[in-house]
């Protein structure tokens, strides 16, 4: 059982303290090599935005979004990109409102509205409208992400290089009335690790708010594909090509307006996870290079957390009789207890970092475990009700 304890102890502090720290030695490594080539060569350090910009496909699934869709349609169309280099396709997965109707109100000239009938489920939208897409490259969005009016200038400028093949922009979240914030800390620390990893062309995964693609190199998503977003782009990587991470490039979206959102849309991502396993294990033999490192310490180790950490309490409950791992016990159940009022305090719109760190934590290694199970047991629908939105935010 002590074995037991210290190899669930070492997963997690490995996953969220010490391959931080690895990486962030190796990132900064990495710079000073490329200040001392700098120094030396005075090669170009930053990526240009290129005089002749390629034409760009921006494209996003909209469910019964009719609380956004206008907002989002104008913000498409204030976007600082040349007209006739860019179209913007909607797919409406069988709207029961006015969705397409406001689209193709608000829409302007290259904009093209896609009205389909019958509900099936963002991933087999999203193949469609790649195969409508006209343009070299493919730039992924959301109904209820806005883009920032740079940021597909921020994307196309790294597909100038030809090794890169996909470019994820910043997905800040904007908090709704009364809405949850929690999520705050943990969002600031995965920006972090995503900076280091694509500095270290080890990054895994884009986020669907924003990121671009060479239209050549997409791969249909699976059927069963549950995370769209992250089955494209580990598709690309996959390909052989790199991911970048542009901090510039920002888009923005607001949080779940409750905690029980967040909670269920937790859950779904956790049950796409497991399951995209099974297209993208190639990627965790040591031949893929540090973004094998990157998968099993940043995606999987992490996903297995919940599952260690039932396991820790466990040996710790069971090695009570000594001082050491009855402390051990006694911490766990302190932790849980911050938790659970950090729970009622985010319930209450009170919010505090004190208790609402550990409600956090905890509560996310419980939505990838019932993610988990409900992977396993096949229950997690392709198609899902859409987090609410809060109109006027």
């Amino acid at each position: 059982m002590k074995f037991a304890f210290w190899i669930s102890m070492a997963i997690v502090s490995y996953t969220y303290l010490f391959y931080p720290c690895i990486i962030l030695v190796l990132a900064s490594v990495h710079q000073i090599v490329r200040d001392i080539k700098f120094a030396f060569c005075r090669t170009e350090r930053r990526n240009r935005i290129p005089e002749e910009l390629p034409s760009v496909s921006l494209i996003f699934s909209a469910f019964n979004e009719e609380a956004v869709i206008a907002e989002k349609i104008s913000n498409c169309a204030a976007l600082q990109y040349p007209e006739t280099q860019l179209e913007i396709l909607v797919g409406c997965d069988g709207c029961t409102d006015n969705t397409a109707p406001l689209a193709r109100q608000f829409g302007p000239r290259n904009t093209r509205v896609l009205d389909y009938p019958m509900r099936r489920g963002k991933a087999v939208v999203v193949n469609e409208l790649v195969m409508e897409a006209q343009s070299d490259i493919v730039v992924f969005s959301d109904a209820n992400s806005m883009l920032a009016p740079d940021a597909l200038l921020r994307l196309v400028r790294h597909l100038q290089n030809p090794s890169v093949g996909c470019v994820c922009g910043e997905l800040m979240l904007r908090p709704a009335a009364n809405g949850n914030r929690s999520e705050g800390v943990y969002w600031r620390y995965e920006v972090f690790l995503k900076f280091l990893e694509s500095r270290l062309n080890m990054l895994v995964g884009a986020n669907g708010g924003l990121f671009a693609i060479r239209r050549s190199l997409f791969s249909p998503i699976p059927v069963h594909g549950i995370i769209d977003d992250f089955l494209v782009s580990m598709g690309v990587r996959q390909k052989g090509y790199r991911l970048v991470y542009d901090p510039e490039a920002i888009a923005t979206e607001q949080a779940a307006i409750t905690v029980g959102d967040e909670f269920r849309r937790r859950v779904r991502i956790g049950a796409g996870n497991f399951h995209a396993l099974r297209y993208t294990w190639r990627l965790l033999s040591p031949t893929a290079g540090l973004v094998s490192l990157a998968y099993w310490s940043h995606k999987v180790l992490r996903w297995l957390v919940p599952l260690v950490l039932v396991l820790a309490l466990c040996s710790a409950m069971s090695l009570a009789g000594e001082r050491f791992y009855a402390f051990a016990t006694i911490a766990a159940v302190i932790v849980c207890a911050m938790a659970l009022v950090g729970y009622y305090l985010e319930r209450g719109c009170i919010r505090t970092r004190l208790f609402g760190i550990p409600y956090y934590f905890l509560s996310m290694n419980l939505a990838l475990a019932l993610g988990l199970l409900r992977c396993l047991s096949g229950k997690q629908m392709l198609v899902w009700n859409r987090t609410p939105r809060s109109v006027g935010e």
